[in-house]
C-alpha cells in the first residue's frame, strides 16, 4: 500500500482520494463504504453547512455567545468522526462542535456552551467527549491522559483530539504527543491546518515544511491528508485508529481552509486574506467535491440536498429554542454544581446566595 503521504523528514504530497472534480484518483485508498454510508456522510456534511450558517446568524442576533465558524472544514470534521466507534473519546477545541454533536452531544447543549451556560458542559454519561477546550492546545494533553486511561483499563478504543495550525505552535502540542509516543498510547492528534492562526499565516508560524513531520520528534506516525476530501480523511483516520490500537499514535495534518472568520468575535478575514486566495480554495469546497462524486454514482440528488437543508433548519430552530428555555444560571446553582458534596465554605455560600445574597 502506498505510504507516500506518511512523513519521514521530506516534504510530501497529502493523501487524496477524490480530485476537486469528484473523480477517484487513488483507488487503493478508496474507503469501502456502503451506498447508505456514503449518503449519510454527505447528509451530515450538508446538514453541518446549514447549521453553521444558522449559528452565524444566531450569533449576530445575540442569541449565541462565542462561535467559531466551520464552513470549509466539514470534510475534516465530519469525515474524521464518521469512522470512530461510539466509545472512542473526542477531546475537542472550541471550533469542534460538529464532531462532538455527531458523536452524541445534543445540539442544544452545544448552544448552551456557546452561551456560557454551565449545563453546556454537563456531558451525558453515554457520550464520550470532553467539553470543548477554550485554551489553545490544552486538549492535546487531555487526550494523552484519556488515552492513558483507555490503555490502563484495557479498552479497545482510542482518544482523538483536534486543534488548528495555531495550536501546533503551543507547548502542550509537543508535550501531549511526546507523552503518547513514550507510553505507546491509543491516541490520534488531528490538526486542521486551515492556513491561519486567526490572522497569522502558517508560513509565519513555523519553519517546518509540514506540521505532520513534527511527529518525528515525538517518535510517532505523521500523516498529511487533503482536508477538503472527505474520503481521504476517513481513510487516514480509519488507518490511524488501527495503528493507535496497536500502541502507535498518529499525528494527522489535514490541509483545509475556513471560508469564514476565525470567530464571530470581531475577526475580519478580509484584512489578511485576498479574494484570489479565497477563490482558489472555494473550488476545492468539500461539499461540492463529494456531491459530484455521489451524483456520478446516482447516490445524491437536488431533492436529497433540499430535504437535508430543511431538516437542518428545523432542527437548529428547535434546538436553539430548547437552549433558550433552560433556566438562567444563578450563583447558587453554579456553586451547587462544583462538588458532589460541597465543602462547608461552599455550602455556606450556597445558602447565602439562595437566601437572596446575590441581589
Amino acid at each position: 500500500m502506498n505510504r507516500a503521504y506518511e512523513v519521514k523528514l521530506d516534504k510530501i504530497e497529502p493523501l487524496q482520494v477524490l480530485s476537486p472534480e469528484g473523480k477517484v484518483v487513488n483507488e487503493e485508498m478508496l474507503p469501502k463504504f456502503t451506498d447508505e454510508q456514503l449518503r449519510e456522510l454527505m447528509r451530515r456534511m450538508a446538514f453541518t453547512r446549514v447549521w453553521d450558517q444558522r449559528a452565524v446568524s444566531l450569533n449576530r442576533q445575540g442569541r449565541l455567545g462565542f462561535y467559531a465558524p466551520v464552513s470549509g472544514q466539514e470534510a475534516a470534521m465530519i469525515g474524521s468522526e464518521f469512522v470512530l466507534e461510539k466509545e472512542d473519546f473526542i477531546c475537542p477545541g472550541y471550533r469542534d462542535m460538529p464532531q462532538i454533536v455527531w458523536h452524541g452531544l445534543p445540539m442544544y447543549q452545544a448552544f448552551l456552551y456557546s452561551r456560557g451556560h454551565q449545563h453546556g458542559g454537563q456531558i451525558p454519561e453515554d457520550v464520550h467527549v470532553l467539553m470543548p477546550q477554550i485554551i489553545i492546545g490544552a486538549q492535546i494533553v487531555e487526550a494523552a491522559g484519556v488515552a492513558m486511561g483507555l490503555k490502563l483499563k484495557g479498552k479497545k478504543n482510542v482518544a482523538i483530539t483536534y486543534t488548528g495550525d495555531g495550536g501546533s505552535s503551543q507547548g502542550d502540542f509537543y508535550e501531549g504527543m511526546n507523552f503518547a509516543g513514550a507510553f505507546k498510547l491509543p491516541a490520534i492528534f488531528f490538526v486542521q491546518n486551515n492556513q491561519y492562526a486567526i490572522s497569522t499565516p502558517i508560513a509565519k508560524q513555523t519553519a517546518a515544511g509540514t506540521i505532520a513531520q513534527k511527529a518525528v520528534a515525538a517518535g510517532i506516525r505523521g500523516v498529511q491528508v487533503d482536508g477538503m476530501d472527505v474520503l481521504a480523511v476517513t481513510a487516514a483516520v480509519r488507518e490511524a485508529r488501527e495503528h493507535a490500537l496497536e500502541g502507535r499514535p498518529t499525528l494527522i495534518e489535514a490541509i483545509t481552509y475556513r471560508f469564514g472568520p476565525h470567530s464571530m468575535s470581531g475577526d475580519d478575514p478580509t484584512k489578511y486574506r485576498t479574494k484570489d486566495e479565497q477563490g482558489e480554495w472555494e473550488v476545492k469546497d468539500p461539499l461540492v467535491r463529494f456531491r459530484r462524486y455521489l451524483e456520478s454514482k446516482g447516490l445524491w440528488s437536488e431533492e436529497d440536498e433540499n430535504k437535508t437543508i430543511e431538516e437542518a433548519k428545523e432542527h437548529v430552530a428547535e434546538q436553539i429554542k430548547r437552549a433558550e428555555s433552560v433556566d438562567k444560571m444563578t450563583i447558587a446553582g453554579l456553586l451547587e454544581s462544583m462538588f458532589e458534596e460541597p465543602p462547608v465554605h461552599i455550602r455556606e455560600q450556597i445558602e447565602l446566595y439562595s437566601a437572596g445574597g446575590e441581589k
